[in-house]
């Protein structure tokens, strides 16, 4: 089965402001096949939903804020229904929320969110930086307690490649711990020069080779490919990201 690979948007951000429309056809036009939605920058959810269905970009996901699943839960479901998708993740927590009463006030609101949603179908999950590494939290750093089961309910991982590496850990290591509940991964390189920058996918220093031949043994669904910085266009760093991706899923064939 050929693997399915999306753009986040978060690294067009500055494009979508201008045209949220066009930079959905060319990214159809450069050979992606989905994209995963962070935030509408001032369209209406039905009008992306309308070129979506025009180009036929699937939507693998969506990045949503813990404000927005605490107080806005009704139109998140409105607009995930919209563009097709039933996985939601917790894209980021707020610097005053980085603590251990942070972290443990944000579990439970993912997870009650989480309980609310799973009869609807819906998959609720949190992506990491590597600042979850800095604090302690019940004896684990801050993303593998927020990861952890409570009884039988537990946050699916949206682990960042990148960020597991700039807190100074081996990214497939790390993802091995939540082998058989890791439907979505977070691809994203990092440079060689000793700065450690974002870099397009397959031309830094992370084995994105090793990563796939173990998502594609383990249930990934979907390879979610951002890059927060690029140091030319934003849509030829993807391109240039999705060519090598390719490349290694030939070598795995």
């Amino acid at each position: 089965m050929a693997m399915k690979f999306a753009a986040q948007l978060y690294t067009l951000r500055n494009e979508l402001k201008e045209d949220f429309p066009s930079v959905l056809r060319e990214l159809k036009n450069r050979g992606w096949e989905a994209v995963q939605i962070d935030g509408l920058f001032g369209y209406k959810a039905g009008q992306i939903a309308e070129v979506l269905e025009e180009t036929g970009l699937k939507t693998a996901g969506m990045h949503i804020g813990l404000d927005r699943m605490k107080n806005d839960l009704d139109n998140v479901i409105k607009e995930a229904l919209l563009f097709g998708s039933k996985d939601i993740f917790c894209h980021y927590m707020e610097e005053p929320m980085q603590n251990i009463e942070g972290y443990k006030q944000a579990k439970s609101e993912l997870l009650e969110t989480a309980q609310k949603l799973a009869p609807l179908g819906f998959r609720v999950g949190y992506h990491n930086h590597d600042f979850e590494f800095k604090t302690m939290v019940d004896g684990k750093n801050a993303l593998e307690y927020v990861l952890e089961p409570t009884g039988n309910q537990f946050i699916y991982p949206e682990i960042d490649t990148y960020w597991i590496k700039k807190a100074e850990h081996d990214p497939l290591k790390f993802i091995k711990k939540y082998t058989g509940r890791t439907p979505y991964l977070h691809l994203k390189d990092m440079t060689t020069d000793g700065r450690e920058f974002f870099a397009e996918i397959g031309t830094g220093s992370i084995d994105f080779e090793a990563i796939l031949s173990w998502g594609k043994q383990n249930g990934v669904e979907w390879y979610v490919v951002e890059q927060d910085e690029c140091k030319g266009s934003p849509l030829d760093s993807l391109s240039v990201s999705l060519e090598n991706l390719k490349t290694i899923e030939g070598k795995l064939s």
